[in-house]
């Protein structure tokens, strides 16, 4: 690669670098991932990000210790949700599982003034015993329904101002506590244009911490990047949602978009308009959502994941609800057995899968899917991130379709989202609609959805390009002896169903994973490949992870038995250009010792 594009090689830095909100963190090594899963020291100490579903950003932690020495007593913990219901459901999550008798979980609001007429950044913030740190985490995690970074940096910066003068006080008895703070103009550029240059001149590099710093790497990040002013947030959800939906040009002025009357859809489902997507924090908070909406329609009836799933997904069904049905293997004798299941008078909600599925990139028969559905009156949920609606067309297969935005469909890992989109061709349609938006919380942050409409500007030029460049990755890896088994649906036994739902232009995706037939191949290439080593994908650089130590570290022997080996590494391919990034990777394999 050139110079410009060498990617962060200190444990902890940023992925990209100088992003003060960056989606994914440098490991380096496979020492270092291994490591992190062991909570050494000499990494924990050095990390300035992690993913933010696993790791509490600094502007989240000085939020949280700023709430705690308002409202907390010794002993006692905090965390920060973006609104009163969604505490709530932390607190009766919390409640089901503790294992303390008689514990204290209590929820605080606290009034934020807001940025911008009608953008609200009110916040409700979890009070539990220390000792249930841990099992709110989980909550964070497995439901992506936490506060965001960047709603986080805004709140804290709103009500420091008011603390430094204002003493402890217990849990107030009404339920607002609105810190008593006048209302203000959002302003990101505060300092005059001088010291933004001033900051520019010494070129921070990602471990500096000041405030030039973080204010020179917001004016690259949001100037640069032509961001829109927060008062647009109504168009540009709107702009979100149209894209989405297929309805939407995909150079279109945005501020223009509420004027404009919609496309017919390209996403090959007649009727589809914005108002059957939603739009959510995280993409793992659209698929907990997903469920819940499921859980208010249907009778209390177990789920079945289906295939090898991401980690938290198969939590969510797990640990709300009656619990689910397991096929981890995903082939076509597993719809077989489920079929067996049916017959023999269970019922179940809901079938959740991916498409394809990560990190084995393995698809389901949909088609099969659809007919098992419709015969036993079930509901099907698709996750759609890694293939991507440019590629693929799930949604006349699927009741409804889930996808994080955090991955390709922003592609500069500066920010989350998710979206759940509904199919008007469901039978389940007006039943889900109208359940949707009874449960329906908007706490997509402002910021947060102005990053994400700038980013997808070019969403669908950018998925042309990574599509080549990961066939011609795959296409070198193919031919290295030392590789044991390559994963892409190019390539993958389930490729027929794949290219049942391939779009006429579609390519095979972003994403591929490799085993190496000797495990210290393995380590020895993700040690000397010189492309970003961290968390996440879909990014519009190459980045890679040793993706089961990551995901799986403590049940490494359980994926195993499904095909996810110990030592399998996973591959987001970029935008680099393709000679350059298929050289970086021959370099490497050229350097395995025997």
């Amino acid at each position: 690669m050139s110079s410009i594009d060498r990617p962060p090689t200190t444990v902890g830095a940023t992925i990209p670098a100088n992003t003060p909100h960056a989606v994914s963190v440098t490991l380096p090594s496979w020492e270092a991932n291994v490591a992190y899963e062991e909570g050494q020291e000499w990494v924990f100490k050095a990390m300035r990000s992690g993913y933010p579903r696993f790791f509490y950003h600094e502007r989240i932690q000085q939020l949280v210790q700023l709430i705690e020495s308002r409202y907390c007593q010794p002993g006692e913990k905090s965390l920060i949700f973006p609104s009163y219901t969604v505490a709530c459901k932390c607190r009766a999550f919390m409640s089901r599982y503790t294992t303390l008798k008689d514990a204290s979980i209590r929820v605080v609001e606290v009034a934020v003034p807001p940025p911008s007429k009608g953008v609200f950044a009110n916040i409700s913030c979890v009070i539990f015993p220390e000792s249930d740190a841990k099992l709110a985490k989980s909550f964070w995690q497995h439901t992506g329904d936490g506060i965001s970074s960047r709603l986080a940096e805004y709140c804290l910066d709103s009500l420091k101002q008011a603390v430094s003068s204002a003493k402890a006080a217990p849990e107030p008895k009404s339920a607002v506590d609105a810190f008593k703070i006048a209302p203000h103009t959002f302003k990101r550029y505060a300092k005059k244009a001088t010291a933004v240059i001033a900051a520019a001149a010494t070129t921070p590099s990602s471990e500096d911490d000041s405030d030039d710093s973080r204010e020179f790497a917001t004016y690259l990040e949001e100037r640069f990047g032509r961001n829109l002013d927060i008062s647009f947030v109504t168009q540009v959800k709107v702009a979100l949602r149209r894209r989405i939906a297929g309805t939407l040009d995909e150079n279109l002025d945005v501020a223009q978009v509420i004027d404009m009357v919609p496309h017919e859809t390209t996403r090959n489902v007649k009727g589809l308009t914005e108002d059957d997507v939603f739009l959510y924090p995280t993409g793992m908070s659209s698929i907990f959502n997903a469920h819940q909406i499921l859980l208010s329609c249907f009778e209390n009836r177990k789920s079945v994941c289906f295939g090898f799933p991401y980690t938290d997904t198969l939590k969510i069904l797990q640990k709300w609800g009656p619990g689910c049905y397991f096929y981890g293997n995903g082939e076509p004798e597993d719809l077989v057995e489920l079929e067996k299941l049916l017959e023999s008078g269970e019922r179940i909600m809901a079938l959740f899968c991916e498409f394809p599925s990560n990190p084995l990139l393995k698809c389901p028969n949909l088609r099969e899917v659809r007919r098992l559905a419709d015969k036993y009156d079930f509901a099907v949920v698709v996750d759609e991130t890694i293939g991507n609606f440019k590629n693929i067309h799930v949604l006349e297969y699927a009741d409804m379709v889930a996808s994080s935005l955090t991955k390709v469909f922003s592609g500069d890992s500066n920010v989350m989202g998710g979206s759940l989109v509904l199919s008007p061709t469901s039978r389940y349609y007006s039943h889900l609609k109208q359940a949707a938006k009874k449960e329906y919380e908007d706490n997509l942050w402002a910021e947060d959805a102005i990053f994400l409409e700038r980013n997808s500007r070019d969403f669908e030029s950018r998925i042309s390009r990574i599509n080549v460049n990961a066939e011609a990755l795959c296409d070198l890896l193919l031919a290295e002896p030392k590789v044991k088994s390559l994963f892409y649906p190019k390539y993958s036994s389930t490729r027929q169903f794949y290219d049942d739902c391939r779009t006429e232009n579609g390519g095979y995706g972003g994403l591929l994973s490799i085993i190496f037939h000797e495990p210290k191949h393995a380590i020895q290439f993700f040690d000397a490949v010189e492309t970003a080593k961290g968390p996440s994908l879909g990014t519009n650089f190459t980045l890679l992870c040793p993706y089961t130590i990551l995901a799986h570290f403590l049940e490494l022997d359980w994926a195993k038995q499904y095909g996810v080996d110990p030592h399998l590494i996973r591959i987001s391919v970029g935008l680099e250009s393709t000679e350059e990034i298929v050289q970086v990777f021959l370099t490497a394999l050229e350097n395995l010792s025997d």
